[in-house]
């Protein structure tokens, strides 16, 4: 199959991306993840480091089963789509996030291209909440309260002292 412009190699990279559903032999591995898998809007709100809110905007969040089953990736979006004519251009994020085995946890790693930023983490599920702790920096990520209808979302550094600040988070709606 010969791709001559733009819009044709999107269509075969998502095509390629995005499955319906994952590998039969990955689907206990990655069943903390499943009730994300849709599309969801987002209050977020950034915090100062005094722990108060510092800004709030409108945001969306979008998961898949990815990689022919193999992995789990999403893209969130911050400022929404729609508030972006209010809260001006942020960022789209998209994390990719695979099983090992070895492990027995995911390995995820997240790309924001606005600031040329790679992050990748460690993640361990624990009943209705998913930690992401970073490689390389003390961050944390936390999925909590899972449920098919919602969830919470946080983003936590810890300070060379032991402080953890509270750097931002995210209330997640299934979208209808």
């Amino acid at each position: 199959m010969q791709v001559t412009d733009g819009a044709s190699a999107a269509r075969v990279l998502a095509g390629l991306m995005v499955s319906d559903a994952p590998r039969p032999e990955y689907a206990d591995a990655f069943q903390p993840f499943a009730p994300l898998i849709g599309s969801w809007d987002l209050d977020v709100a950034w915090y100062d480091d005094d722990g108060n809110v510092s800004r709030q905007t409108k945001g969306e969040w979008h998961f898949a089963w990815a990689l022919d089953g193999r992995a789990v990736a999403d893209i969130w979006i911050t400022p929404s789509r729609a508030a972006r004519a209010t809260d001006g251009d942020g960022e789209w994020g998209l994390s990719i996030r695979i099983h090992d085995p070895e492990l027995n946890a995911f390995r995820s790693t997240w790309l924001g291209p606005k600031a040329a930023f790679v992050m990748p983490f460690i993640a361990h599920a624990d009943g209705d909440s998913i930690t992401l702790s970073a490689q390389a920096a003390n961050t944390r990520w936390a999925f909590t309260n899972i449920t098919e209808t919602s969830f919470d979302w946080r983003n936590e550094d810890e300070t060379d002292d032991g402080r953890v600040l509270l750097r931002q988070t995210f209330v997640a709606r299934r979208q209808e």
